[in-house]
């Protein structure tokens, strides 16, 4: 099993693109941002600024395990909608582009009907993509459907794990409801779930996440699921090898057809691309449903 590539392709204008593609087994992405940071000072001549926490036992699973919590991530969703039948169409991939008053006014949306105090920019934007996306796909009204996304686990463990922990830090959490209860109740509906699911998160949790999968060897199921990665946080865009940072980064494709990145674009990385691909006559309704 390969853990590292990485690829040096030099344009004649004298520009250069650094390809990588990395073996998310070893390492997540914050620990992927402080590695590539930390060659790019390195080569800089300069000391890490993060130094790397690479004892792993730390996270190991207990003796004996300990499944203390339903770990729904995993769970297998019957596919009653037959979506698999329309995947078969030729997929398009889009990006979306979410300004600050888009996300404020997204934000406004999803509290107007008083039932939230507060949201964030992820839970919001969450929620109207998980909703737009199960009605794009067309979902029976009991058909089931799953949102995964990941939480960094580094500051809710107890104790938390060293500053510079290089590996899989984060944990999946997840939110699950019937498609029809998602589209016909309001936003503000699909942003409470979202908050339960992180509220979920605990030292507790990831513990007996660990436990649950050395015990099952499980990986989480992707039927009738969107899977939604941010790398909002991750700071490529300061990654500086001598000559100074790059004009833009990102990934080169998604890695699954259930997977949505939201990718911070901008000079003030103040705008949130939205990247997904779905089969042609489901991104038509997407497109539609993308005005706020």
């Amino acid at each position: 099993m390969i853990n590292l590539i990485l690829q040096v392709t030099k344009f004649q204008c004298g520009g250069f693109v650094l390809g990588l593609c990395m073996n998310h087994c070893m390492f997540d992405g914050i620990g992927a941002m402080e590695f590539v940071n930390s060659w790019g000072e390195t080569a800089r001549g300069l000391p890490l600024s993060v130094p790397p926490f690479s004892d792993r036992t730390i996270m190991k699973a207990r003796s004996p395990p300990k499944i203390e919590h339903l770990h729904q991530e995993f769970a297998e969703i019957e596919d009653k909608s037959s979506t698999g039948d329309l995947y078969k169409d030729q997929m398009l991939y889009r990006s979306f582009c979410f300004d600050p008053e888009k996300l404020q006014k997204l934000k406004k949306y999803s509290m107007e009907d008083g039932v939230l105090e507060k949201c964030t920019t992820f839970e919001a934007l969450s929620a109207f993509v998980w909703r737009a996306r199960t009605k794009a796909l067309n979902l029976l009204s009991h058909q089931q459907t799953k949102l995964l996304f990941a939480v960094d686990g580094r500051p809710k463990f107890d104790p938390p794990l060293p500053k510079g922990y290089f590996g899989n830090g984060i944990v999946l959490t997840n939110s699950i409801c019937q498609a029809g209860e998602l589209l016909d109740k309001p936003i503000s509906h699909a942003v409470a779930l979202i908050q339960d699911a992180i509220k979920m998160v605990t030292d507790g949790y990831m513990r007996s996440a660990i436990d649950y999968f050395e015990v099952t060897r499980a990986r989480p199921s992707l039927s009738s699921t969107l899977l939604i990665t941010t790398w909002s946080r991750l700071s490529f865009h300061t990654t500086d090898f001598g000559w100074g940072e790059p004009v833009l980064s990102g990934p080169v494709a998604l890695p699954e057809k259930e997977v949505t990145l939201f990718l911070s674009h901008g000079k003030e990385r103040k705008n949130i691309n939205v990247l997904l691909g779905l089969p042609a006559s489901a991104m038509k309704v997407f497109q539609e449903q993308m005005v706020v």
